[in-house]
């Protein structure tokens, strides 16, 4: 019997090569691991507007954890949750960004939204609002800022950047929602991830492993680390754990 029951994989950084492509070589052995009966699912802080793409490619039709946790689905045309953000950190987000300078996006349950603002985005629904500055010294300080309100989730990709989420809101309590739907138990999990976002989600799951091009911090997170995107870090990772080979 498969140790690991549920592989959750990120997709930047991860599944994608640089170029924000699926490798050939990935496309095989996710489909063997799919095949020896293990679910896949991405974990990913995309939305599904911008990941489906890559659901399709793989031909996944598993459950799916987007947006870090703020939209999880138990599969095609099955939404299990929403998570969304309070109009007034909306409000605040924006107004840091008017401030700082700092480029934003953001997705609401109808689109993908990139520095582009009017007064009436107060009133759709957030699920998620990202930042970007090139001063990573700046986005330090604003992400501790950020954080220190208590209202919100706040993580990152890389240190020029911040992702923003409600409160509790994670990868790892997607995940974790997505195992008790199917009725397996998180230590049934291999986690795969390159960022900071993917923090608790390689700390929670039974086997959590990092890519040779992760954050340090998560490196020294996992269970092991595997080779970079560029490399087949995934598909390593999966002839490893899953095949043993």
């Amino acid at each position: 019997m498969l140790c690991h029951r549920l592989i959750a994989l990120d997709l930047d950084g991860t599944v994608l090569t640089d170029d924000k492509r699926i490798a050939d070589s990935t496309k095989l052995w996710v489909g063997k691991a799919a095949d020896a009966g293990v679910i896949v699912t991405f974990a990913t802080g995309r939305g599904r507007q911008d990941a489906l793409s890559f659901v399709r490619e793989l031909d996944l039709d598993s459950p799916m954890v987007f947006l870090n946790g703020a939209e999880i689905w138990g599969g095609p045309g099955q939404l299990l949750e929403r998570h969304f953000m309070d109009t007034e950190d909306i409000y605040r987000l924006h107004q840091l960004t008017a401030e700082t300078g700092c480029c934003f996006w953001g997705y609401t349950v109808e689109t993908l939204i990139q520095n582009d603002w009017s007064n009436d985005m107060l009133h759709q629904e957030w699920m998620k609002y990202g930042m970007y500055c090139d001063d990573v010294d700046l986005m330090a300080q604003l992400r501790d800022y950020v954080d220190s309100w208590g209202t919100v989730e706040v993580t990152c990709t890389s240190d020029a950047n911040m992702e923003v989420t409600a409160r509790g809101i994670t990868k790892a309590r997607g995940v974790r929602r997505i195992c008790e739907q199917i009725g397996i138990e998180m230590e049934a999990v291999m986690a795969v991830g390159d960022g900071l976002n993917d923090l608790d989600l390689i700390e929670g799951a039974g086997l959590g492993v990092a890519m040779g091009n992760a954050a340090e911090e998560l490196k020294r997170a996992a269970d092991f680390v595997t080779e970079s995107n560029e490399d087949d870090g995934v598909v390593l990772a999966i002839r490893r754990c899953i095949f043993g080979m």
